[in-house]
């Protein structure tokens, strides 16, 4: 197996498969008391899908959770990058930062960095492979194509919008919800955890945009106001560091309608902070973005991510210990504003 030495990892470059398993060992390596591996599915090729709990350990406290993951679109390679980064980010900084160690102490991140592990490996075969979208199912009878969009495959309003049934097709939703192994592994994962959770972030490209749910246009999510104040909250975050400006709102509404994605099945699960991030950029190089612009993207969805679970922390954790309704009425507002 290949081995990875954190000091000369490079964030700013994109990595294939065996390299980012090697970095998430070497993670939990090299920092063991905050980072365990745990592996938590199989792929259609068998492959390991595998996620990095990162928190401080506390015996006896019951924690919240924080779950992230990147690369259920195989293409979208600035995904697994942002990973990589994030978690990079808050092992560097818990221990001087106080905030961040207080969040490491109250709530775990659960970081899944490839989370459609077979379409990646097949997006780094060759030229011809690079643009692979979905998972390598093979297709049902009578069709030679392979793959099923996973993110039209949860069970959240499947199948009837922004979806197709041919098999061949990129947004092809599977043959019924949860067809997918893949899919099957996460909700199994999450659902039987989900009232730990307080965020869910899945992490896309491209497009600079904040997604909450719905994307049926029908459906509205029952905390909207409060999902929109804290995407824009985000948005700022995101335009402070380098002026990259992110738009916010449900995907019918500035983006397209769809069904079947996992930001709406979280949503759906009880989840209320559950956000899908499209990265950089507007299309110029879509999702081939240049290796010289992960950087800069990585920081500035990082800080528009640490806007999201700081509120998400805040909320849960400040309202525990004030006394009032109306304390924690002012303490979310106050949050929610950024102030």
């Amino acid at each position: 197996r290949l081995h990875v030495t954190l000091a000369e990892y490079d964030y700013y470059k994109y990595h294939p498969m065996e390299e980012i398993v090697s970095w998430m060992s070497a993670m939990v390596n090299d920092y063991p008391d905050v980072v365990t591996m745990m592996d938590y599915g199989r792929t259609v090729e068998n492959r390991t899908i595998s996620l990095l709990k990162v928190g401080v350990q506390t015996p006896g406290k019951k924690k919240k959770a924080v779950w992230m993951d990147c690369g259920i679109h195989a293409r979208e390679w600035i995904a697994p990058a942002f990973c990589q980064y994030f978690v990079s980010q808050i092992l560097q900084s818990y221990k001087s930062d106080s905030l961040m160690k207080q969040m490491m102490e109250n709530m775990d991140f659960y970081v899944t960095p490839v989370f459609n592990v077979d379409g990646y490996v097949y997006s780094w075969k060759d030229n011809t492979t690079r643009l692979w979208r979905k998972n390598r199912s093979p297709g049902p009878a009578g069709c030679s194509c392979y793959g099923t969009d996973l993110n039209r495959n949860f069970d959240a309003n499947w199948g009837t919008i922004g979806v197709s049934s041919d098999c061949c097709s990129n947004i092809y939703c599977g043959s019924a919800p949860m067809s997918e192994p893949e899919t099957q592994f996460l909700t199994y994962f999450v659902g039987s955890r989900k009232e730990d959770f307080l965020c869910y972030l899945t992490i896309h490209s491209y497009g600079q945009l904040l997604l909450v749910p719905y994307g049926h246009p029908n459906f509205t999510a029952s905390n909207y106001n409060e999902l929109m104040e804290v995407g824009l909250g985000a948005a700022q975050a995101v335009e402070k560091v380098h002026g990259m400006k992110y738009r916010v709102g449900s995907s019918p509404d500035i983006l397209y309608p769809n069904s079947g994605s996992s930001r709406d099945w979280a949503h759906l699960q009880g989840i209320p902070l559950s956000y899908t991030f499209e990265l950089r950029d507007n299309g110029t190089f879509g999702f081939k973005l240049p290796e010289d612009q992960i950087q800069a993207s990585c920081e500035e969805a990082y800080s528009g991510a640490l806007h999201i679970i700081t509120y998400a922390h805040h909320k849960t954790f400040s309202c525990a210990v004030s006394t009032t309704a109306s304390t924690c009425t002012m303490i979310t507002l106050m949050l929610m504003l950024g102030l």
